[in-house]
């Protein structure tokens, strides 16, 4: 019999070869809590994509995505501490995070070009924004504190022919010589299903309107706290987009439409076909760095613009809204068909 050292030398070797073919032990998974700014739509498919085939598992994450809605403020919850990432509208809401000493950072920014756009009817013979001007202009409030201060400050727009928008399109379909602000991937399909014509499309991206839209943002201590986790969440997201914008996304687009029942096939298909056609979430520095890219000159283009238009003021210390810790790595470009 062999020495008790060597015994147990050789107890201690074979338990580690059962180890080794035993089966893993279950993957405990990060709860993390994810809020919208809307109602479930092919404009979050994404997010929604990547709990419904697992992306985020696979990243050692247990996501509950929180829809937003007209009633909702998921980012009252995510400064709350209630959530731990949120769904920005776009950079000008991380501004005004700033000007507020509101302790939250943008940490990807899923849309490259804002969807902002403005519709006219087509025997309106608009072929440029300057075209616009002599129109009745169909603008929310929203629209007249942003993107409208742009246009007087860029282009010299004046309010003197814009009207109250509702989210209506009536009155932009009773009147020839207007203009209705809508997103690329649905007013222009709710026009055509209304009033039979298809609308005149101008994306305000097209035209230096260059925020960012769609961004994630979430509470400074979690970045500083949990930086591994936040990097998680945004590579799983992106590869999320990926599937989302340019494979099978069935998955993602039943989970939508389960958590929104009055969502159509049609409008999750014409949602997805803009998004694609005008590089909403794939365009510029994406195709290089990866969805989710952001640099430090598209943030401070569009701020000296904002402060041109008198929207934000010129000592606002900007460049604390974002950090570029988390993306341009590149992650999932090789999921993209034919790759520049």
């Amino acid at each position: 019999m062999p020495p008790f050292h060597l015994r147990r030398a050789l107890i201690a070797g074979l338990l580690a070869a059962v180890a080794s073919f035993a089966p893993a032990r279950a993957q405990t998974l990060d709860k993390v809590t994810f809020g919208t700014n809307w109602v479930a739509e092919a404009e979050h498919g994404g997010f929604f994509q990547a709990v419904a085939d697992g992306t985020y598992k696979k990243y050692g994450l247990d996501v509950t995505i929180v829809p937003g809605g007209p009633n909702e403020n998921n980012r009252m919850l995510l400064i709350a501490g209630k959530i731990d990432f949120f769904m920005a509208a776009n950079t000008l809401m991380s501004f005004d995070a700033v000007a507020n000493n509101v302790p939250v950072v943008s940490i990807a920014a899923v849309f490259q070009k804002d969807p902002q756009v403005m519709l006219t009817q087509p025997d309106a013979k608009v072929a440029k924004i300057e075209d616009l001007k002599p129109l009745t202009l169909f603008v929310s409030k929203e629209g007249m504190t942003s993107y409208f201060q742009w246009l007087k400050s860029e282009y010299g727009f004046s309010e003197k022919n814009v009207r109250p928008y509702n989210f209506n399109p009536q009155p932009f379909i009773a009147n020839p010589k207007s203009a209705m602000q809508g997103y690329v991937t649905s007013e222009p399909f709710a026009v055509e299903k209304a009033a039979g014509f298809k609308p005149n499309v101008l994306l305000l991206a097209d035209y230096g309107f260059n925020t960012y839209s769609t961004l994630i943002e979430t509470r400074r201590e979690i970045v500083e706290k949990k930086p591994d986790l936040v990097q998680r969440f945004v590579d799983a997201s992106m590869i999320g987009w990926y599937n989302y914008i340019y494979r099978d996304n069935s998955a993602g687009n039943a989970l939508i439409k389960q958590l929104n029942p009055e969502m159509t096939d049609d409008l999750l298909a014409y949602s997805v076909a803009k998004m694609k056609e005008h590089g909403i979430v794939d365009s510029g520095d994406s195709l290089k760095n990866g969805i989710g890219a952001m640099s430090d000159e598209r943030y401070a283009s569009f701020f000296n613009k904002m402060v041109k238009a008198g929207v934000v003021k010129a000592d606002l210390d900007f460049r604390k809204s974002y950090t570029l810790r988390f993306v341009n790595k590149g992650v999932g470009v090789e999921l993209r068909p034919n790759k520049p």
